[in-house]
């Protein structure tokens, strides 16, 4: 039977070239992130613009939480997205069908009706947590099982990728957004998406030669009628929650991003309770989810502050900060390139350290420098709100230090989350571990959606010095039971058992 054939068992033809269908994967994901950036750059604003503006006319707080708890939803979907790709449509057809989805919430949100603005805002959350896991898992797949430095070199490009179009984007939309029409600049993202698409179709024939296209493991009979009375109660229990949430006069936009953030902590929690519970995991494997649980806490923290560039820092940017650049006036969207452009420079250098320091910079200590840096980009930052708090617009170079800041954070976290993250997972349960690491960002942004309600109540300045304040304090804790924590995970074992092989004979 002449099917076409999975690269993971058998090796390229072309040992030196990257696979055809990489540059369609890395093209079809820097044009969804250039329509889910270009959108984050420009949402919040939207939300917060007065009707007469063209906006929605939430208040601030409101608009903000909106913004952070759409970010955290899109994180939580990951999950959900890459099951339903292992056992119905297969990760070619869930990363069509997401894309398609996405372009749709883009599409809505062009059109200049406020009511169309909530469900396009679900369509893209859907269609995201379908795409986002299942892309990624389709680079590596390009690559035979033992061919791990073409695999590592072309994650590389495709992270590439994802931050050109997180450069771009905001540069495009935010553009069309704030200063020509908020609707234009939805379907510019709406165009970003369709792009991607017909390039994706276009180079699906090199995918399908390279790429099985069923699901990795079938559902049963059994199992399908378990997921339909699953879904059952599911929709049930939705239904019963709205009604409550009605009855309590408590159905509001308010109401809803907190429901939503209390979903964001249960779900975490319950997913790695039930797996540590678990009869299928070792007493070793429990040891180290312990260890993980920390890394894991220690990214909530991260992710809290860092993905409140998009809400908190961005409306910064556009009431408290000079925008003139070159003697011209630029919009405060188009600060979010910032951080992507910062990762593309920074990265290499990055990985070029670590490289040099080797097994001296155990994983927690990444983790615990990188919750240092964050939280010192929030004390910077309440230097500068107590600056504005006067009545004077600070410079933009204030943040431009904080993005440097936050994203040399990143670089001590975010490259080996995935990482650790496939080491220390029980077993059983390998795969629905990737989906546990999104999770966290999940988790940080839906809490740090909240947290600039407290400027009404403590002032700006204050609100960003306590959470700068906690979160460097947690960085700490990390550095200090850093050799407790290498215990655990194992990696103090591995150092050992490596050391010898470093000292010439």
């Amino acid at each position: 039977m002449n099917g076409p054939k999975d690269t993971q068992t058998q090796a390229p033809r072309h040992p030196k070239r990257h696979p055809r269908g990489l540059a369609t994967l890395v093209l079809a994901e820097l044009w969804e992130r250039f329509s889910l950036y270009g959108m984050v750059a420009i949402l919040v604003h939207f939300l917060a613009a007065s009707r007469g503006h063209g906006g929605m006319g939430l208040h601030e707080g409101t608009a903000e939480a909106v913004e952070g708890v759409y970010m955290a939803m899109i994180s939580l979907l990951a999950l959900p997205g890459g099951w339903i790709a292992d056992r119905f449509l297969g990760a070619r057809r869930a990363v069509l069908w997401g894309g398609v989805v996405i372009m749709a919430g883009h599409v809505l949100m062009a059109f200049p009706q406020p009511a169309v603005v909530w469900p396009g805002l679900v369509l893209i959350v859907i269609g995201t947590g379908l795409l986002k896991p299942n892309i990624s898992a389709l680079v590596g797949r390009l690559y035979a099982a033992d061919d791990d430095q073409r695999r590592d070199a072309g994650y590389s490009i495709f992270y590439m990728g994802i931050n050109l179009g997180a450069v771009i984007a905001p540069l495009v939309v935010g553009y069309l957004g704030e200063e020509v029409d908020w609707h234009l600049g939805f379907g510019a993202a709406a165009v970003g998406m369709a792009l991607g698409l017909v390039q994706y179709v276009l180079g699906g024939r090199r995918l399908a030669r390279q790429l099985r296209e069923e699901p990795v493991v079938r559902l049963t009979p059994a199992e399908r009628a378990k997921v339909r009375r699953t879904s059952s109660y599911g929709l049930v229990f939705t239904a019963v929650l709205i009604t409550l949430l009605a009855a309590a006069h408590a159905l509001s936009i308010d109401g809803i991003t907190f429901t939503l953030t209390v979903v964001a902590l249960v779900v975490p929690a319950g997913v790695l309770f039930s797996m540590y519970r678990s009869p299928k995991v070792t007493q070793v494997e429990r040891t180290r989810l312990r260890a993980y649980v920390w890394l894991f806490l220690a990214a909530t923290l991260f992710w809290l502050v860092y993905d409140q560039m998009g809400s908190e820092l961005n409306m910064f940017a556009a009431q408290k900060t000079d925008l003139s650049l070159l003697g011209r006036h630029i919009p405060a969207s188009w600060t979010q390139s910032l951080p992507a452009l910062f990762v593309i420079v920074l990265a290499p250098l990055f990985a070029a350290f670590w490289v040099r320091r080797g097994r001296r910079m155990s994983t927690p200590l990444k983790f615990g420098l990188a919750l240092l840096l964050t939280g010192a980009s929030f004390v910077v930052m309440s230097g500068a709100a107590a600056i504005a708090s006067k009545g004077v617009k600070v410079s933009l170079m204030w943040l431009v230090g904080v993005y440097v800041i936050q994203v040399m954070g990143e670089m001590c976290l975010s490259p080996v989350g995935l990482s650790v993250t496939t080491k220390l997972a029980p077993r059983a349960f390998t795969n629905q571990m990737m989906g546990v690491w999104f999770l966290a960002a999940a988790t940080g942004d839906a809490i740090g959606a909240q947290l600039p309600r407290l400027d009404a109540v403590i002032g700006q300045s204050l609100n960003f010095l306590w959470q700068g304040a906690m979160v460097i304090a947690a960085g700490a804790v990390m550095v200090y039971f850093t050799r407790r924590l290498r215990v655990l995970t194992g990696e103090a074992a591995a150092a050992v058992v490596a050391r010898p092989a470093l000292t010439p004979a």
